[in-house]
């Protein structure tokens, strides 16, 4: 028998070890090297694969902490790759193969149209591009995604979109209930004060040489002060509500109605109404707010006095003074009536501020 160990060879070529001699120190320690170099290299082998498992891992987590997927589409065969991310937001099984038209389904059509123009002139200008656009998800829900996009190019080619999709519809009904708060009032939905100023500016710029370019409502509720105190807020709220949609039907012609105060409203009525055509939905608005209500179980009735101006040449400022004197008079007259401005018989008021 030969004085030589025969070993089998497990490992690659410059790992040989067939001709090791056990009795010299020398070949064992060398043998003994490059196993262990080949031990090295398998464990760091083995800590790449955990580390870039780990890696993707922590990606998926912090995309989905962040609403975040990533998304790539062949340009060539259409077909898309997604993360874990991207098929949440959509409602999609994870994994399970796509090809774009498959997900067009879950676009509007508006939102679909949209995409496609601007998607078409990236692609045409060989550049990205960002868009929010609304689906409407697999599993029927309807959501906000901002989509980032970017190309590649084979030379002049685009061969590739890839990028992005974030989930932002809690951040769209944020938004806009930002912009619902600046323009609404919370309580009536109606307009708010400061949406009501603004339409009445552009009404005053747009008005030129106009002999009547509409009228200017103001209304104020008779009787709630009694409501609010008798029956508490909640009540007053109530019936500050139902004030709201009983004149919101009473002139379904205005161009806007809006809530400027506690009680106090405000009515713009769109040209060619003249001042005669304004006194009738005021009375209107009148016989409507004097109908009973009940709140608590406790009946109660309202009234209403409304002031009203032309349109003319004016500013904003002179056309509210010039209603809130008409509605000064109406209160004077008895309240729960009607006054149409006459600047020959009504006194001029101070500024907006008195309380009638």
């Amino acid at each position: 028998m030969s004085s030589r160990l025969r070993l089998q060879n497990t490992a690659t070529p410059d790992l040989r070890v067939a001709d090791v001699d056990p009795y010299s120190h020398e070949s064992t320690a060398a043998a003994i090297q490059k196993l262990s170099a080949l031990v090295e290299a398998q464990a760091r082998t083995i800590r790449d694969y955990e580390a870039a498992q780990s890696s993707r891992e922590v990606f998926e987590r912090a995309s989905a902490a962040a609403r975040l997927g990533v998304w790539e589409c062949d340009l060539t065969t259409e077909k898309l790759v997604w993360s874990n991310g991207t098929y949440d937001m959509f409602d999609i099984g994870r994994g399970r193969p796509l090809m774009r038209n498959q997900t067009l389904r879950c676009y509007p059509d508006k939102s679909l149209k949209e995409l496609e123009i601007i998607r078409g002139a990236a692609l045409h200008g060989r550049r990205g591009f960002n868009l929010d656009s609304e689906i409407c998800t697999s599993g029927g829900n309807r959501r906000w995604i901002r989509i980032t996009a970017a190309v590649e190019c084979a030379g002049t080619r685009v061969i590739r979109l890839f990028g992005i999709k974030q989930d932002i519809t809690e951040e769209k009904e944020k938004w806009e209930r930002t912009r619902y708060l600046a323009e609404f009032d919370e309580l009536t939905g109606l307009a708010n004060r400061s949406q009501f100023r603004a339409r009445l500016a552009e009404v005053c710029r747009a008005t030129g040489d106009q002999t009547c370019a509409g009228a200017l409502l103001l209304i104020d509720l008779d009787g709630f002060k009694d409501v609010n105190d008798s029956l508490g807020h909640a009540a007053g709220d109530a019936c500050l509500q139902e004030a709201a949609q009983r004149m919101k039907s009473a002139c379904m012609e205005a161009s806007l109605v809006a809530r400027i105060g506690g009680d106090e409203f405000a009515v713009l009525l769109p040209a060619p109404h003249t001042v005669i055509r304004a006194g009738s939905i005021a009375a209107r608005i009148i016989t409507a707010l004097s109908q009973p209500s009940n709140s608590s179980a406790r009946a109660f009735r309202l009234g209403a006095s409304v002031g009203i101006a032309p349109v003319q040449r004016c500013t904003p400022d002179e056309l509210f003074r010039s209603a809130d004197v008409a509605l000064y008079a109406a209160k004077a007259a008895g309240r729960n009536t009607f006054r149409i401005y006459d600047p020959r018989r009504m006194p001029a008021l101070p500024a907006r501020g008195h309380k009638h």
